[in-house]
């Protein structure tokens, strides 16, 4: 986890103190259950409860000399618990505690960052429904295609962002997974009513088969998730960037006072931020191939996983989190240049029209194909010209053109309003 792109929020999910005190939580109910089914005496969990601690400075002293994490938990426990601490873990084993507490940890990243997609959605539809009229032109292949609003773009990446929180919402519950069942998953040691006690107390559920861990599909699912949601800001991230760039000038990130865009040429302003959330949504999306080969495990259990998890998921969810916070800034803080949009709207002296000029010859009787090359040889002559002839005006003087729509229904054609009469429509199925 690198500082710079860190939120505490989410980088405390990931420390030791909070893993070591989930660790002593499973624990704890662990305890609860078993005092219930007079597996150990009573008491016990009471005194987890009441004297149990642990120190992670002690914590890593006990793993340099034991090499297992589990045990150097347990035995800085015991140090705190007393005599009662025999009967901790009781018929338990590693990935029981392992696995449980690795849950509850993505549980507790997944509502983070569901919080994060739900402000970018909220300034989404602020600006769009701001914007909801304001004509641009529409761009396939980068190249000017037919007219839109800007509403209408930030509406689309509105609808990306709210399938993001379906899927890190889903993803979150395939996740919450509570595995107590013992060594290779059979229980033998361990009472099933353990495990549903604990799953219980945490908001978790039981492993259908555990098989000794939680199974790596569902993890490879939720990175899977966190990868897509980083691949929509990059979507979105890379839409500003084209639209900052000095030929367009549509919209640009906010630019603070004092702000300086480069040490060698002092009148630059750069999408760096927009930049920036490009590059995290790579080191978010490395997390999957990793996550999707830890799901092939040696039999009941290996320990292949764990490294790449150690890695992978405190990074992914910490830098997902960061983007997200970092993205709905950059929307709630959007420069928005309506003037330049009409003047690139403008910019291609009115080929804009040329499906409809092409639709109407088609209606008024002319074959497709015939319409087709007409109304192109039209629009390569303004193309030539770089917009400085006038699209309406070739048509007007073409005799096949004439011959069929007059002058007056031509002018009609050429009205930008024709490209919104359906934006509410759309809004509405959107934002409801």
């Amino acid at each position: 986890m690198i500082p710079r792109y860190t939120r505490q929020e989410m980088a405390k999910i990931w420390e030791p103190e909070n893993k070591y005190r989930i660790w002593m939580e499973i624990e704890a109910y662990a305890c609860e259950a078993q005092e219930i089914i007079d597996v150990i005496p009573k008491g016990v969990a009471k005194a987890v409860w009441e004297r149990g601690n642990f120190d992670v400075a002690r914590i890593d002293e006990i793993e340099a000399e034991v090499k297992h994490d589990v045990i150097a938990f347990l035995t800085n426990l015991a140090e705190y618990v007393g005599e009662e601490a025999r009967f901790v873990h009781q018929g338990m084993t590693s990935s029981d505690v392992l696995d449980t507490a690795f849950s509850v940890q993505l549980k507790q990243s997944a509502e983070l960052l569901e919080q994060g997609i739900e402000r970018v959605m909220a300034a989404l539809e602020k600006r769009a429904k701001e914007h909801m009229m304001t004509l641009c032109i529409g761009r396939s292949h980068g190249i000017h295609g037919e007219p839109t609003t800007f509403g209408l773009k930030l509406a689309g990446h509105y609808a990306a962002f709210k399938r993001c929180l379906a899927r890190v919402q889903a993803a979150r519950e395939e996740i919450s997974i509570c595995a107590i069942s013992g060594a290779v998953g059979t229980y033998a040691t361990v009472d099933p009513s353990v495990e549903t006690y604990v799953a219980d107390k945490m908001g978790l559920k039981p492993e259908d088969v555990s098989t000794q861990v939680i199974p790596r599909d569902r993890h490879a699912m939720f990175f899977s998730a966190l990868a897509v949601t980083a691949s929509v800001i990059e979507n979105l991230s890379v839409e500003i960037r084209h639209l900052q760039r000095t030929e367009v000038r549509e919209a640009e990130e906010f630019f603070a006072s004092g702000q300086k865009g480069s040490s060698a040429m002092p009148h630059k302003r750069n999408p760096i931020l927009t930049e920036n959330l490009t590059g995290l949504a790579r080191l978010v999306r490395s997390a999957v191939i990793p996550a999707l080969e830890n799901v092939a495990l040696w039999h009941e259990r290996d320990i292949s996983h764990s490294s790449v998890e150690r890695g992978i998921a405190p990074d992914a969810c910490v830098t997902l989190d960061f983007a997200l916070q970092r993205m709905a800034m950059v929307v709630e803080k959007l420069t928005i240049m309506p003037d330049n949009m009409m003047k690139n709207l403008e910019q291609m002296g009115g080929l804009v029209f040329s499906q409809r000029v092409m639709l109407t010859l088609t209606q008024a009787g002319i074959a497709r194909e015939a319409a087709y090359r007409i109304v192109q040889r039209n629009a390569m002559k303004v193309w030539e010209s770089e917009g400085k002839t006038k699209f309406l005006d070739l048509l007007k003087a073409d005799s096949e053109v004439a011959e069929k729509i007059p002058a007056s229904e031509l002018d009609a054609i050429f009205n930008y309003a024709y490209y919104t009469k359906n934006v509410d429509y759309v809004f509405d199925r959107v934002f409801g």
